[in-house]
């Protein structure tokens, strides 16, 4: 999947802009606060009708305005257009319509826009709890998968209503109801990250290696307490637990996963460059089982490419997504002539816009 045409109104810093992008590398170069995170964030918007970053909607309202619109002219690659448009504005909140058609929920969306984004915010999958892996897992799979979408939009609301029941003392039929609701859920999004997690091992360990050109052994290790007990069986286990501190304390939503590079823990004795190389290898796994499973390829989407790599790594990292295995590419970077020279020494093609203040130019 390709985007040909960017249209962008009262977004951020961005006035007015209608941006042609080509099928392959797009670089958006340009100082700090120029705008060009801004164009990749629009991108966002138009695949997942939300910020990449913790920002709410009227955030990203350029100031003094009343709203925003972001259009996307895309070419799918049995080579049908489609067009997608997310707009908002302070009064009447946020619509987001694909080929004119507004969406009853906006989670029917998620997946007919694929992008994969790799940027600088994902070193928190590292450095933050459990909560942030469980939220890149979710995002990723739920492209993928509608099944997990549905499953875990159900566990997020019946885990919610039982938390406000246990501050109330409910009855034990009550609790069973939810512990019922929850397992159902549970089960579906426990098989589905286990098989994610154990795809994804050969292919983080394979881009690690390549990009890299190191051979320490790098690995994911899915850790759920579902790996010993059903959840009912836990719940029931907990229920007094739960009746003290007023929450569930046991289930799915207490995930997590954990990185190791030559068998230790990455965020301990990884190096900068080590943990950086080991997102990317991450991220472009993720992009090899979203085009395996979407059947179209992905937007890549890398923000602040330099970002704690060096020139090699990247030249590398170029090299390898300017295969045919991936396909669009738009790139974010604040010095120029580092970059040109980089892509000039991968060999790959590429179109390039200079970002100031808001306004691209060629």
């Amino acid at each position: 999947m390709r985007l040909d045409k960017l249209s962008i109104i009262n977004f951020k810093n961005i006035e007015s802009e209608d941006i042609a992008l080509s099928a392959g590398i797009n670089c958006f170069v340009g100082d700090n606060g120029a705008g060009k995170t801004n164009i990749l964030d629009a991108v966002h918007y138009l695949s997942f009708a939300k910020s990449m970053h913790t920002l709410t909607d009227a955030q990203c309202v350029r100031h003094g305005e009343e709203g925003f619109i972001v259009d996307g002219r895309f070419t799918r690659d049995d080579d049908r257009p489609e067009q997608v448009v997310c707009s908002y504005t302070r009064r009447g909140g946020k619509t987001l319509k694909r080929n004119g058609k507004e969406y009853d929920r906006l989670s029917e969306h998620v997946g007919s826009v694929p992008i994969v984004v790799v940027s600088p915010a994902d070193t928190a999958l590292i450095s933050d709890s459990a909560e942030e892996r469980r939220r890149y897992l979710n995002r990723f799979i739920s492209q993928i998968d509608r099944t997990y979408l549905a499953a875990l939009m159900r566990y997020a609301a019946a885990l919610q209503e039982r938390n406000k029941l246990l501050k109330t003392s409910p009855t034990e039929d009550i609790l069973l109801i939810y512990d019922a609701m929850l397992t159902a859920s549970a089960e579906i999004i426990y098989a589905k990250r286990t098989e994610v997690i154990e795809q994804m091992k050969p292919l983080v360990a394979e881009f690690y290696a390549a990009l890299s050109e190191q051979r320490e052994q790098t690995n994911l290790e899915y850790r759920s307490e579902l790996q010993t007990a059903s959840l009912a069986d836990l719940l029931l286990a907990s229920r007094q637990k739960d009746f003290v501190n007023e929450h569930t304390s046991s289930g799915i939503h207490r995930d997590d996963v954990l990185f190791t590079i030559g068998e230790h823990p990455l965020r301990k004795f990884g190096s900068q460059g080590q943990q950086k190389s080991f997102l990317v290898a991450l991220k472009l796994a993720e992009y090899t089982l979203l085009a395996r499973h979407a059947g179209a390829k992905p937007i890549l989407l890398l923000d602040d490419l330099f970002d704690k790599l060096d020139m090699r790594r990247v030249a590398q990292l170029l090299k390898l997504t300017a295969g045919e295995s991936f396909g669009q590419i738009l790139i974010t970077d604040c010095n120029k002539h580092r970059l040109q020279h980089t892509l000039s020494e991968a060999g790959v093609e590429y179109r390039l816009l200079n970002i100031t203040n808001g306004k691209a130019q060629l």
